[in-house]
């Protein structure tokens, strides 16, 4: 008699729902002339306009919260209608955001201009159209906001795609295909990072003295570190205890020091102190609290108001009291900066400036990035493109050239008495910040005197 195994043990029942109705999607063919640069879709506001008053809730999505502010502000100066269009995003006071979210759920609003701060959560059967203003930089980001129209399985999502450019155009078609295929932007897996080694190891010092044999045994047993070696690890221990070549003549850098025992402490009481408000591998910019208060002529004194939101600290240090700029919705004039609060009061400006937020930087996702070079090398993409796209890159293939897949393309020009080099790595600001600093320290090296890089 042949005895066989048990079954294996089903740990788990794998459940596989099937797709509900595929989304509608388009791209605003617009009658006016789409522009070569800038992310402002001022040409499309007109049909932004009317495909708000066409639906019964529509969430404008943008990428940044100085496009919302910009957004909202143009959308209410020509909003003949008194459509009630609200603004929402993450550096408005909170409770003003639950007093927008508190009129949309009640189905008093007909639009929001928005960020990423309504991607999630947002189930409001009202909710019919969502306007994406400018590409949406990835192909996972566009399913989510999308999916926030017609939030039901058996009815499609509508949405409405505005590039804010020509060149946004071929992300936009790029994201679309993608949403086709189902395709989803799969980040990179990125194991053991030294910098969060790093604030671990100061981390347990600031706990109790630890052994660095114990600590690195400790480490490798998690997936991430299972091929640290004992030598890396050690040079993240000596960089925490000196900060580095580069700090290592500061004392205040020194964090941790071993005894005679072996063990590793913290040197100062003070630095437990320090890690506790500064843990974590996200640098947040120093904000500053808006407050409006009473104007100078009803006796301003930067006291009292009401608190609209948080602000930038290194924009508020380009103002001068007498500068207007764009915040909440509101036009406002800056006074001045009390203890962390910058106190402002409300005015009436045609040209107010409009905050710049670290947060927005969009890097293009390494899919639609691909997407994008594909379009660009093969022509024949070019027939499902508006004409005057189509036309953009004849003209440019005819004057230089389009850049094959596996190509980089960069222009040089002289204008005045400077040469100019443009690169074009399709791969979004943070990729490009990079690149432009170290063509810039290379060409220092190379004593060109470079003036610097957008």
């Amino acid at each position: 008699v042949e005895q066989r195994p048990d079954p294996p043990l089903r740990l788990a029942d794998l459940v596989t729902a099937a797709g509900g109705a595929k989304p509608e999607i388009t791209i605003l063919e617009s009658e006016e002339r789409v522009p070569w640069s800038g992310h402002s879709a001022r040409y499309a506001l007109a049909d932004i306009y009317k495909a708000v008053a066409g639906a019964r809730m529509a969430l404008l999505f943008v990428n940044t919260r100085s496009q919302a502010e910009m957004i909202f502000q143009e959308l209410w100066r020509i909003n003949a209608d008194g459509l009630p269009i609200a603004l929402h995003h993450g550096s408005l006071d909170a409770a003003q955001r639950r007093k927008v979210e508190a009129a949309m759920a009640a189905g008093k609003l007909r639009a929001v201009v928005c960020t990423s701060t309504l991607d999630l959560g947002i189930d409001w059967g009202d909710v019919d159209l969502v306007v994406h203003i400018g590409a949406p930089k990835g192909a996972s980001r566009l399913a989510q906001r999308i999916g926030r129209a017609n939030h039901r399985l058996d009815e499609p999502s509508r949405a409405l795609l505005v590039p804010a450019n020509r060149f946004e155009v071929l992300e936009c078609r790029a994201a679309l295909d993608a949403n086709y295929l189902g395709a989803q932007d799969t980040p990179p897996i990125r194991d053991g990072g030294l910098d969060v080694l790093a604030q671990h190891v100061l981390g347990m010092a600031c706990a109790a003295p630890f052994d660095a044999g114990a600590l690195h045994a400790e480490v490798v047993s998690s997936y991430p570190y299972r091929g640290l070696d004992r030598a890396t690890f050690d040079r993240v221990v000596a960089f925490v205890a000196t900060g580095g070549y580069a700090l290592q003549s500061y004392e205040r850098y020194a964090r941790i020091r071993q005894g005679a025992d072996g063990l590793w402490r913290i040197t100062h009481p003070r630095v437990a102190q320090q890690y506790r408000l500064n843990v974590g591998t996200i640098i947040e910019a120093p904000m500053l609290n808006v407050r409006v208060g009473r104007s100078a002529r009803q006796g301003f004194a930067g006291r009292g108001g009401r608190v609209l939101g948080r602000i930038e600290e290194y924009f508020v240090e380009q103002l001068s009291p007498g500068d207007t700029f764009l915040f909440a919705g509101q036009i406002l004039r800056f006074e001045g900066i009390r203890e962390s609060e910058a106190i402002a009061t409300r005015t009436a400006d045609d040209t107010p400036k409009i905050p710049v937020f670290e947060g927005g930087k969009f890097p293009l996702t390494t899919y639609l990035a691909g997407g994008v070079r594909a379009m660009l090398a093969d022509p024949k993409t070019w027939a499902v493109l508006p004409t005057q796209v189509a036309e953009w890159l004849k003209v440019q293939k005819k004057r230089s050239v389009l850049p094959k897949r596996d190509q980089l393309l960069v222009e040089t020009f002289p204008r005045g008495s400077r040469f100019y080099l443009v690169a074009y790595p399709f791969e979004g600001r943070l990729a490009h910040q990079t690149l432009g600093m170290l063509l810039t320290r290379l060409l220092e090296r190379a004593r060109l005197r470079p003036t610097g890089f957008v």
